[in-house]
């Protein structure tokens, strides 16, 4: 279809707009051939587009929203810059994505905030995976050539450019990390910690505070790592380009000189920097010239300490040094010249800053003074010492400091360069280049000249590059390639570095002494004026301008020829070649640059160099710049290149603010719009043809879906739908089409789905309103009926009606009968029930009476005999006082003798009456004890009876023991012989199939049975060197074969239950509570084997781990084909066109593919080997618990990277995949094992995606059920949705932010990413065996000879 025709109603394009650069219009009429205006609709009202009926020049045509927010910029049908600007703008500002690719360039645009996508669980993620399958990273460009170095045997080049603040620095910082986790060195020294540590050192000599960017670049660098033949890092090398030492000696204003000096300044009173004598910033002339001393957010005391750490971890082999030379540079900026008058300067010889720099560097000050202020010119027939005016001699000092710094950072990155140095050979090497993008100032001086002029060359390389994978990609499709015109630069190139261009006219006004920049200037318009890429401006004669590939620049002439020669006074240089501080004599020792630097390259530049013939005609800067740029291009066209374009959104430096006018800038300079023209031109939209197919099919007839053949049914539908066939072209494994026609077949798609929804529709609406039509006809009639019937009744006699009064009553007399008659009868029941209960009561009431009486009676009894008892002693002791008064008074009247007679008669008459009371009491008790000791001789009786028969019974069991010592007596030498088989026995009893009647962890037993038979021989030594055998035979086995399921699985459940038997036949009492008597019996006698089975838990727990390791291994290729790609829903299809990132090397063609029921069948694999082998149920559960927790895991953290899988369609399907996985545990029957409940963020995730994202009422359901994500994630998941057809609706900004303030409060972690790598605790549960061990049968076929059974 011609693109003229898609200019249809209410399709909408881009126009031109002076503040948003394009704003959207809807067209309002068709647009017809040889009509002069297009009628647009505006959000300000309509407006009439004029256009040339004879060459008609149309707005670019606005893609359907379904394309918009794509990963790949190449993936748009209309390709153009209206197109760009607006799908970047949607995934930077709605979606938060920085990231998005354009063909091979990966475009990062600046978010100005912190984003959790860069930790570790990101960089694993990332590992391994093909380019395009996930959404847009830097670490995925990372991994492209990583992985192409490792397939392809080719070094490869990262280029990360950009403007000042775009984030090129933490690009090429976040790159070489990604290289040094994916890739460990595996030595002791951590090559890998060692290039990270070079980053904070870099930035600290080489970046600095600009009014664009607090931490800009200020010089070009490029990166070496190197690796071995197992791709890992083994050493890194780094080039630096063009160093900006202005710097040094000047600031504009709101900006600062490098990081270091302040860094130094904020430690000034630290102990280790005392001798330096330093104080603030705002003290020395080169730190405060800005105006700027610090930064917001920025600690420079803090950043100290991190510059010191890293310097130690490269070794502080002459870095102590550093800090020395860097003080020493702050104080000569202090150095005061003075004006002498006339033509002359000079320098106090008291000044201290002058002391302190002569101090730290060991010169001498009276030759420092003298020859900053005077010159030495050397004539034919003498020299001539002249004095120099204060300008000079300020110059003088400050062209000192910069070549003292300028020295000390080659120092610093050669002395980074020996601490990475590579200790073995070089096998590959991956390059990062951080350059400076294309630059254009108000004031544009040598700097940006050169800045620019390495732009020109990578953009010429970039170019060719992508003509040359565009070439590539056409002919492995077997599509006719046609030449691409696209821009060349090489006119410009040759303007700048060709013989009497701009560097080379430049060189030689340098060599004259009193060359200006006035007469360089007057050369150019002389010599270029011609050339029409070289302008002179209309209102300056100080300035040239340059037609470069992104823009016109304007150049300033004024310091070009101070710049380009770089020169110092030679009598400075000796001064600072004398010097008796070795670290700074070495800068200025002559010595010849040879070829090493350079690994053997040879530099052919574009025009002959320039030879010096003396010391003072030394090579200019650009010519030197010019031959390491040459010598870039060299490495880069020798390797792969890949590219960053870091954007700056806005100046202002806002988060997720964008700019268009900023950005479409830095896209017209970094190469991403010629990327889209190159790719318009010819067939920018390619699909495969499965995926045609699948989004397409609803296009195709019901003969043309039956084929069977696919690519073939892809060429007729496409030939049916879209007459021109200059329109597309058919590839070998993908259909190129023109710009537009995607768009096109989606008009084609959502107008059948329109018009299936208005069919649809009117089907539904026509079934509702037809059944709503026959309920009120059915109800009409109803009430006719009625109403007919009202009617009739009052139109017929009344004689029915008496005899329905008269059938009624008689009807209802009956019901009443009935009624009363079940009433009496319920009643009398009940009263019959009521009465028997009443008198059960009476009697049980009667009875308690009678027990009460004749137990009160027995009481009374009981206490009237006691209280008798009482009296009669009371009386007696009464009587006898009584007595005893009235014998005293007899005895008065008789003779002693007779007294002591009477007295003593009478006391044994009351003895004796007491003495029989109490005898009768007693001879009670005896009988009673009596009776007792009866029934205890009795019982002794007994049993000595049966200690009689026990003691026979010893006698016996001791005549048996003795012989079976004798038997075991052979058998001692058994024990010491069975270490040797132990091998034997570990690698043999791996089931080769099901042997009929073998227990599943017979070696378990097995081995127990050898150590409780040690264990009966109480011989300790046997029994150690038994059990550390067995453990030592074990781990043989598992180190060995530590990648065989099968084995791993087999003797997990043997350790596992040899360890409970060790437990149940312990002896100890809660291990033996399910224990049979025989089991007891069993229980080993004289050895405690704790600390053993304490080392078979160890055991256990390693071989689980390395277990679990290799079943992971084997699930996790088909985890995300399984549950994200796969699509099992019938009808349900998320295809959509995919860019050029899907057409990456990284894909195989022939790769397997993976569904659900991969992932099922191989869980009922694991499931039943574990149960072949006997594993204990509550193990199973819980490696099918860390099983589920892997796919949940693993499917989660692809959601939260891939955009392309956050729709609602891809929600439907992932929950319909946890089904399958839930009805798995079922059948399986491990419901209790918990693991459904570790895929609860994935099940939330997929609901997230499906449920309603507009109103409040969706925001705060989303934040209540949402609990086992965290508002990072949840808001991620929002942010990535991505419409599949025209009838969904993205999720609107203002719903993000209700969804985020009702998530601030809540507590937890704030990754993005789950840690798939985490394990639950094992944990081994004791579980009685009921195997009684002497009933144990070895089978023959499993070769055991060597064991006896005893």
């Amino acid at each position: 279809m011609a693109l003229l025709e898609l200019y249809t109603e209410y399709n909408r394009v881009w126009i031109p707009d002076a503040e948003h650069v394009w704003k959207s219009a809807e067209i309002m009429r068709d647009f017809q051939s040889g009509d002069n205006v297009l009628e647009l609709l505006l959000e300000d009202g309509t407006h009439c587009y004029p256009v040339d009926p004879l060459k008609p020049q149309l707005p670019p045509l606005r893609n359907p929203d379904i394309l918009v927010g794509e990963n790949d910029l190449t993936a748009l049908s209309y390709l153009h810059e209206p197109a760009v600007l607006h799908n970047l703008k949607v995934r930077f500002v709605e979606s938060r994505i920085i990231y998005t690719y354009c063909g091979i360039i990966l475009v990062a645009v600046n978010p100005y905030k912190q984003l959790h996508i860069y930790g570790d669980a990101i960089i694993h993620a990332y590992s391994g995976q093909n380019m395009g399958d996930m959404d847009p990273h830097i670490f995925a460009v990372a991994e492209e050539a990583y992985k192409q170095m490792a397939r392809n045997h080719k070094n490869q080049s990262i280029i990360v450019s950009g403007e000042s603040g775009a984030g090129k620095t933490v690009s090429a910082r976040y790159t070489m990390r990604y290289f040094a986790v994916v890739s460990k060195s595996g030595s002791n020294t951590r090559v890998e910690d060692k290039v990270l540590a070079s980053n904070p050192i870099t930035e600290a000599i080489g970046n600095a505070k600009t009014t664009r960017n607090d931490n800009s670049s200020r010089f070009g660098k490029y990166t070496e790592i190197s690796f071995d033949k197992k791709y890992r890092i083994i050493g890194a090398n780094m080039r630096t380009y063009l160093l900006e030492k202005s710097r040094v000696v000047f600031q504009a204003d709101n900006e600062r000189n490098y990081h270091i000096f302040y860094q130094l300044c904020s430690c000034a009173q630290l102990p280790e920097f005392k001798h330096l004598r330093l104080c603030d910033a705002d003290k020395f002339q080169y730190t405060c010239m800005g105006g700027e001393i610090t930064i917001d957010g920025v600690d420079d005391k803090k950043d100290m300490e991190e510059t010191q750490r890293t310097f130690s971890l490269l070794g502080k082999n002459g870095f102590s040094y550093v800090f020395k030379v860097l003080a020493a540079i702050l104080h000569l900026g202090n150095v005061e010249i003075k004006n002498s008058g006339g033509d002359k300067s000079s320098v106090s010889s008291g000044d201290p800053h002058l002391a302190v720099f002569c101090e730290l560097l060991n010169v001498s000050a009276e030759e420092l003074v003298r020859w900053l202020c005077h010159r030495r010119i050397v004539l034919v027939a003498e020299t001539v010492v002249k004095p120099v005016h204060k300008k000079r001699a300020v110059n003088a000092r400050d062209a000192l400091a910069k070549q003292i710094y300028a020295h000390l950072f080659d120092c610093i990155i050669n002395r980074i360069n020996t601490a990475l140095k590579v200790p073995a050979k070089q096998h590959a090497f991956i390059g990062v280049l951080d350059i400076y993008g294309f630059e254009t100032f108000d004031i544009n001086s040598f700097e940006q000249f050169c800045i620019n002029y390495a732009n020109e060359k990578l953009q010429q390389q970039f170019n060719l590059h992508v003509f040359k994978l565009e070439q590539e990609e056409y002919m492995k499709e077997d599509i006719p390639w046609t030449l691409i015109d696209f821009y060349d630069n090489q006119p410009v190139i040759d303007l700048i570095e060709a013989k009497m261009g701009i560097l080379d006219l430049l060189d030689e006004e340098c060599l004259f002494p009193q060359g200006t920049d006035q007469s360089w200037l007057q050369k150019l318009f002389n010599y270029l004026e011609p050339n029409p890429l070289f302008e002179k401006p209309r209102l300056s004669n100080e300035a040239f301008v340059i037609q470069h590939f992104a823009d016109k620049v304007e150049y300033q002439c004024r310091g070009f020829l101070e710049k380009n020669r770089d020169a110092l006074y030679e009598e400075l240089v000796d001064i600072m070649r004398d010097s008796k501080f070795p670290f700074l004599a070495h800068f200025f020792q002559e010595e010849e640059r040879n070829a090493a630097n350079s690994k053997g390259v040879k530099v052919r530049p574009a025009r002959p160099a320039v030879k010096p013939a003396n010391k003072q005609l030394r090579t200019s800067v650009g010519d030197k710049f010019c031959s390491s740029l040459s010598l870039l291009m060299e490495t880069l066209n020798a390797t792969t290149p890949h590219y960053v374009r870091c954007i700056k959104p806005n100046e202002e430096k806002l988060p997720f603010e964008y700019d268009s006018g900023r950005v479409v800038q830095q896209l017209r300079a970094c190469g991403v719009l010629e990327t889209i023209r190159i790719s318009a031109q010819s067939y920018p939209s390619r699909w495969t043809y499965i995926e045609f197919y699948s989004r397409y099919s609803i296009l195709m007839t019901h003969q043309e879906a039956d084929q069977s053949d696919k690519k073939q049914t892809c060429k007729n539908v496409l030939q049916r739908l879209i007459q021109d066939p200059n329109q597309y072209k058919f590839g070998r494994t993908k259909i190129f089409f023109r710009a537009g026609q995607v768009a096109y077949l989606e008009k084609l798609r959502l107008d059948r789905l329109r018009g299936a929804c208005v069919t649809i529709q009117k089907h539904v609406r026509g079934w509702s309103r037809r059944r709503k039509f026959l309920r009120m006809r059915q109800a009409a009639i109803i009430i006719q009926e009625y109403i007919r019937g009202k009617r009739t009744v009052r139109l017929e006699a009344p004689t029915y009606v008496v005899i329905q009064r008269h059938w009624r009553g008689y009807r209802m007399r009956q019901v009443y009968q009935v009624v009363r008659l079940a009433s009496v009868t319920i009643q009398a029941f009940t009263r019959g029930w009521m009465a028997r209960k009443r008198y059960k009561k009476v009697c049980n009431q009667q009875k308690a009476l009678v027990l009460q009486k004749y137990a009160r009676a027995w009481l009374a009894r009981r206490r009237f005999q006691t209280m008798r008892r009482l009296v009669l002693n009371v009386q007696l002791s009464y009587r006898v006082q009584q007595l005893r008064k009235k014998i005293e008074e007899q005895v008065t009247m008789l003779p002693n003798v007779l007294v002591t007679h009477v007295v003593s008669h009478v006391t044994v008459l009351i003895v004796g009456r007491i003495a029989e009371n109490n005898i009768e009491i007693q001879r009670q008790d005896h009988e009673k004890e009596v009776e007792t000791l009866k029934e205890e001789i009795k019982r002794l009786k007994e049993e000595r009876v049966g200690l009689q028969r026990k003691v026979d019974e010893v006698v016996q069991t001791n005549s048996d023991l003795q012989e079976q010592v004798i038997q075991l007596s052979k058998h001692v030498k058994v024990i010491p012989e069975l270490h040797e088989p132990f091998c034997i026995l570990h690698t043999d009893l791996k089931p080769r199939g099901v042997v009929v009647g073998m227990i599943p962890v017979l070696p378990a037993y097995i081995i127990f049975m050898c150590i409780r038979h040690a264990d009966y021989l109480n011989d300790e030594g046997k029994l150690k060197s038994l059990m550390n055998e067995v453990i030592k035979a074990v781990k043989k086995v598992i180190m060995s074969y530590h990648k065989d399921f099968e084995l791993l699985s087999f003797w997990l459940s043997n350790v596992y239950q040899l360890l409970n038997c060790l437990k149940q036949y312990s002896g100890e009492e809660e291990f033996m509570k399910q224990s049979t008597p025989r089991q007891k019996k069993n229980c080993l006698q004289n050895f405690d084997l704790s600390e053993h089975r304490q080392i078979l838990s160890d055991l256990a727990i390693h071989i689980y781990h390395q277990f679990i390791s290799v079943m992971e291994k084997s699930l996790t290729p088909a985890i995300v084909p399984g549950m994200l790609e796969h699509e099992s829903l019938q009808g349900i299809s998320s295809m959509k066109p995919t860019g050029f990132r899907k057409r990456s090397s990284s894909i195989y063609e022939d790769s397997e593919t993976y569904t659900i029921s991969s992932i099922i069948q191989q869980l009922s694999v694991f499931h039943s080997t574990m149960s072949q082998h006997g594993m204990e149920q509550g193990l199973v559960k819980q490696a099918v618990k860390q099983l589920f927790f892997l796919v949940g895991a693993t499917t989660f953290n692809n959601i939260m990277l891939r955009k392309d899988m956050c729709s609602c369609r891809k929600g439907m399907q992932i929950r319909c995949n946890i089904s399958y996985l839930e009805e798995w545990l079922k059948e399986k029957e491990l419901q209790s094992s918990n693991a459904i409940d570790t895929l609860r963020p994935l099940s939330q995730a997929a609901w997230l995606l499906q449920v309603n994202k507009s109103t409040d009422d969706d925001a705060k359901e989303i934040s209540d059920k949402c609990t086992e994500l965290n508002s990072v994630q949840i808001v991620k998941i929002l942010n990535s949705y991505t419409p599949i057809d025209d009838f969904e609706k993205r999720v609107s900004s203002s719903f993000v932010r209700k969804v985020q303030s009702l998530l601030q409060d809540r507590d937890g972690s704030s990754q993005l990413m789950l840690d798939s790598d985490y394990r639950f605790q094992v944990t081994f549960p004791f579980c009685s065996s009921p195997q009684a061990l002497e009933l144990l049968q070895v089978p023959s076929s499993l070769h055991l000879a060597f064991l006896a059974r005893i």
